[in-house]
């Protein structure tokens, strides 16, 4: 049964985002803007709001300045509750 709150991976996802951008000590405004994204939609996608478009992911690497392959790098629980 789906549960009617958040994905759980998106929050998980959000969680690993922002764990790496305080590791590296940049700001959401700082990655919103070498992103091309908004500081809104940096705390949307870090909260679980946002389930984000491939494109999105690359830009978000890309404002990080790390590999894509980072942002995949945690234990990913493939259930959505």
């Amino acid at each position: 049964m789906m549960s009617k709150g958040k994905d759980k991976r998106l929050i998980q996802f959000g969680s690993h985002l922002r764990s790496i951008r305080k590791e590296l000590g940049l700001s959401q405004d700082f990655v919103a803007t070498n992103s091309n994204l908004t500081k809104s939609n940096i705390s949307e996608i870090e909260n679980g709001n946002r389930n984000l478009a491939f494109t999105t992911f690359l830009e978000l690497a890309k404002g990080l300045g790390i590999d894509p392959k980072k942002l995949l790098e945690y234990p990913i629980d493939l259930n959505k509750e």
